[in-house]
């Protein structure tokens, strides 16, 4: 077994940290609004994101993301913006959309400082740029993965995890969790990340599918109010 640590590790460390400006901090996923509400206590917090990963972000944005990879190893521009426009029409809450679009047109327009000869990458951003794609995040990330060569379930575990601690983070600025509570929420959720990941990441599109129904109604709700902390 090798032990030798390569460009595509360091690459993987660098796309998985906090540091990397991708906007996601600024998301708390409804989280805040339940909060303001005073519908939730720190339990819930597991609970909830458990919901998250089952009904939306597993079936949904990481079979998008497979497919997204697929595309990108294959040189298929026209699939790829295909899976694009489908993710994109299933965001349903247009706070929630928008927020993805950017997040995704960010991680693309700051990779491509720095990977300027991945032709995919270009392509996908001109379409994206000409209005062809969104750019939502899911299939930006699977893009950029792709051109650094990160592998696709690592991509995909990249993916949840980074959903994880972007829910986890607002819940702390919340004031929901103290810092100790928010790792031991992470190490609870490795198993059910990993299985999810392993369950959808080889989906065929035609697989993909979302229903969270009270999670759209709270993201309704969150951009009714009239003083927030988070984009969505």
């Amino acid at each position: 077994m090798s032990t030798e640590i390569n460009m595509e590790d360091l690459s993987f460390l660098q796309l998985s940290d906090s540091f990397f400006p991708t906007g996601l901090y600024t998301t708390s996923n409804g989280l805040e609004f339940i909060f303001h509400e005073k519908k939730l206590k720190s339990r819930d917090v597991l609970k909830l994101i458990k919901i998250y990963l089952k009904q939306q972000v597993g079936p949904g944005d990481c079979v998008a993301l497979g497919n997204a990879y697929d595309c990108v190893e294959k040189s298929d521009l026209q699939g790829l913006v295909e899976v694009d426009q489908i993710l994109y029409s299933m965001r349903l809450m247009e706070e929630s959309r928008n927020a993805a679009v950017r997040s995704g047109i960010q991680l693309l327009r700051c990779t491509r400082y720095f990977i300027t000869q991945n032709k995919i990458l270009k392509l996908y951003q001109k379409a994206v740029t000409n209005g062809h794609a969104s750019g939502i995040y899911p299939v930006s990330f699977a893009v950029v993965c792709k051109s650094l060569n990160i592998p696709k379930h690592k991509t995909g575990l990249m993916l949840l995890y980074g959903f994880v601690v972007s829910v986890i983070g607002a819940a702390l600025r919340l004031g929901i969790l103290q810092h100790l509570d928010g790792q031991k929420i992470i190490h609870e959720l490795k198993p059910f990340i990993l299985v999810s990941v392993n369950e959808n990441i080889g989906k065929s599109l035609s697989s993909i599918w979302q229903f969270a129904p009270a999670i759209d109604i709270i993201q309704m709700k969150h951009e009714q109010m009239d003083s927030r902390m988070f984009i969505t």
